[in-house]
């Protein structure tokens, strides 16, 4: 057999890869070694940031369905039992009146569990995807044409051998392609550890009227959160720095579990029906390097860190997001492979700076040892829309125009929407002839999109001659948009963005160019490595 692209690994990560890829016009084939999607809550929260990639792929109002509303988790909630007295809360910055100013897309709270089932169902419904369940990776080699992968089937152990020009390596933190091709970490290994206990209790009388996605229970005798899952009676319960707290992982007996649930919730006699017990460890590492020959690293099998901010699984959708359309564009023959490189440029230097925020927000709630003390700290992150919406890329496949990024006090907080190159091209609400209004979120995705004011009819006509979609603001179709449009893209009535299938910009003309059909078309080559 021989396909395209070889995805490892079932998770979020990989079936958003597969979807993307399908897509994008390619072939790809995902293996998974477990039977099926996940059995554990594990991540919950999706940052608006992925879920405009979800809205973008057509998977939105699914993951909505299977998730919870934004009423029932709206808060988070300190307390020092769950039916005790409550210390603070908090609306995040997900809920927050900024947030609507910035995206069209509200974050989601959908456990894994929840969430898998429906990447996966979207998945294979495309004609260009194959999926394998109870599929394992057992070895792989790979040359200048690509690699030679062994597959075996998990009940039967029977094997076959496939050929991929390229791979990505979704297979999580242990990742076992990371470790044949010796990519080392670099950061702190083993930082913190931890419990999740999945558990089954009616909590709704202590909850309902405080609807949360996290109840952080802070007393004398333990430190342990409440997660919501279902708002009902399936929740999660985390215990962090066992050690400092007088705890060891093999403690937690699904018996002495109960017990710690019964003392967080402030009911003695409170029914708990323990479903799992997930001892892990946190740590706050990235791979040296993302690529290696064909191989590409994604999600935590590239970046492993503290689950403080609900990075982990966002940033690994938003890593295949970056690296799927460049995939695509090489496959086809519309890009030079030098591409590729661009992949590690950037999004290696922004992992690195959310593991390393993860693990500032993991030690100002106390969660290493030696932080022990700040116990009632209240964390940053539950506003860090600089950290979801603010990355900016520095490789090839980004033209610098000579504009300086804006001055930003703190760029974990605060985030300022700009259409200057290598930045999400921002949101803005566009009003069209036959619908009320439409976010410039939702016309662009898949493919190269330029956007243009209307004095930029020589940029639309030379998009059209690039098989480029073009966007007139300001005319035609789209007639109007919001007043400061132009002020933030940068551009005059005659200026024209470039917007990748990514969403990020990548070239930018402040102005009408002399040639616009020669600068497009020399911007277009320049992103695809072909100047």
């Amino acid at each position: 057999m021989t396909i395209p692209v070889l995805i490892a690994g079932g998770g979020p990560v990989g079936l958003t890869a597969s979807l993307l890829l399908s897509r994008l016009g390619i072939r790809s084939l995902l293996v998974e070694r477990h039977p099926g999607t996940a059995i554990h809550p594990k991540a919950r929260g999706i940052n608006a940031r992925t879920m405009e990639i979800f809205r973008q792929q057509g998977v939105e109002a699914d993951i909505r369905n299977a998730g919870l509303p934004p009423t029932r988790t709206g808060l988070i909630v300190w307390a020092r039992t769950l039916a005790g007295e409550e210390i603070e809360r908090r609306v995040p910055g997900s809920g927050s009146a900024r947030l609507a100013e910035l995206t069209p897309v509200r974050a989601c709270l959908c456990a894994q569990d929840y969430l898998e089932p429906v990447l996966r169902r979207s998945a294979e419904q495309q004609p260009l995807a194959e999926l394998r369940f109870g599929t394992e990776l057992t070895c792989f080699a790979q040359d200048e044409r690509g690699i030679v992968a062994t597959l075996a089937d998990s009940v039967t152990g029977k094997t076959e051998q496939v050929e991929a020009r390229y791979m990505i390596a979704a297979d999580g933190a242990q990742s076992g392609v990371r470790k044949a091709l010796g990519i080392g970490m670099q950061g702190e290994k083993d930082v913190y550890d931890s419990v999740n206990v999945l558990l089954e209790a009616d909590l709704s009388p202590w909850t309902k009227d405080r609807p949360a996605a996290l109840y952080f229970i802070e007393n004398d005798e333990l430190r342990g959160t409440f997660l919501t899952i279902n708002a009902h009676d399936r929740w999660g319960f985390l215990v962090n720095s066992l050690r400092s707290q007088g705890f060891a992982a093999e403690d937690f007996t699904p018996e002495r579990s109960a017990e710690l649930i019964r003392k967080a919730a402030g009911v003695p006699d409170l029914p708990v029906k323990v479903l799992g017990v997930a001892p892990w460890v946190a740590s706050a590492h990235v791979a040296e390097r993302y690529r290696d020959g064909s191989v590409f690293l994604a999600g935590d099998a590239a970046h492993e860190m503290p689950p403080t901010g609900g990075f982990g699984m966002n940033t690994g959708v938003q890593d295949v997001h970056n690296l799927c359309w460049k995939l695509a564009a090489v496959v086809q023959g519309t890009a030079a492979p030098a591409l590729l490189d661009t992949y590690h440029d950037e999004r290696q230097p922004l992992g690195r700076t959310i593991t390393e925020q993860s693990l500032i927000n993991a030690i100002s709630m106390g969660r290493l040892q030696k932080a022990r003390q700040t116990a009632s700290a209240r964390p940053e992150y539950l506003n860090e829309q600089g950290m979801i919406f603010g990355a900016i890329y520095r490789s090839a496949a980004v033209l610098p125009d000579g504009s300086q990024p804006p001055v930003i006090a703190n760029p974990v907080t605060d985030y300022t929407p700009f259409g200057r190159p290598g930045g999400r091209a921002p949101h803005v609400w566009v009003k069209t002839v036959d619908v009320a209004r439409t976010s410039s979120i939702d016309l662009v995705g898949n493919r190269f999109v330029l956007m243009t004011g209307k004095g930029g009819a020589a940029w639309i006509d030379a998009a059209r001659s690039l098989d480029v979609r073009a966007i007139e603001v300001g005319a035609g179709a789209y007639a109007t948009a919001d007043t400061g449009w132009h002020e933030t893209y940068g551009i005059e009535e005659s200026g024209a963005v470039l917007v990748r299938p990514d969403g990020y910009v990548g070239w930018r003309s402040a102005a009408m160019a002399g040639d616009p059909a020669r600068a497009l078309s020399g911007a277009l080559s320049a992103i695809h490595g072909r100047i």
